[in-house]
C-alpha cells in the first residue's frame, strides 16, 4: 500500500473532474443552459466554464502545472458556489464546495512534495 502513488491517484481523479465538467459545460443540455440564464449570466457563458474546467484539469494532470491548475480549479469551485448561494440554492454549494476542499488539499499536497524535493537537493 505504501508505494501507490496515492497523491497521482488523487490528481488524476481531479483530472477526471474537471474534464467531465468541461464537457458536460461545453456540450450543455437545455437544463444547464437554462440554470446560468436563471443565475443570471450572459448567452454562452458555459463555454467559458467549461474551457476553465479543461485548462484546470490540463493544468493539474502534469506535475510541473498541478499547483497552477489545483488554484485555477479552486477559483471555478468558488465562483459556483458563490454563483448558487447568491441564487439562494443553499444545498446546491454543497458540492462545489467539497470540490473546492479537495483541489485545496490537492495543492497542498503539491506544495509540500515541491518542498520535500527542494530540502533534498
Amino acid at each position: 500500500m505504501k508505494n501507490i502513488p496515492w497523491r497521482s491517484i488523487f490528481a488524476w481523479l481531479l483530472v477526471a473532474f474537471f474534464a467531465l465538467g468541461g464537457t458536460m459545460n461545453i456540450f450543455a443540455t437545455p437544463e444547464i443552459l437554462m440554470d446560468y440564464e436563471r443565475w443570471g449570466y450572459p448567452s454562452g457563458f458555459n463555454y467559458l466554464t467549461g474551457l476553465l474546467e479543461w485548462f484546470s484539469a490540463i493544468l493539474i494532470a502534469m506535475p510541473r502545472t498541478r499547483l497552477i491548475g489545483s488554484l485555477l480549479a479552486a477559483g471555478v469551485m468558488a465562483a459556483a458556489a458563490g454563483t448558487v448561494l447568491l441564487a439562494g440554492e443553499y444545498s446546491h454549494a454543497i458540492p462545489p464546495l467539497i470540490v473546492l476542499a479537495l483541489v485545496l488539499l490537492n495543492a497542498a499536497l503539491t506544495v509540500r512534495v515541491a518542498s520535500a524535493k527542494a530540502v533534498r537537493q
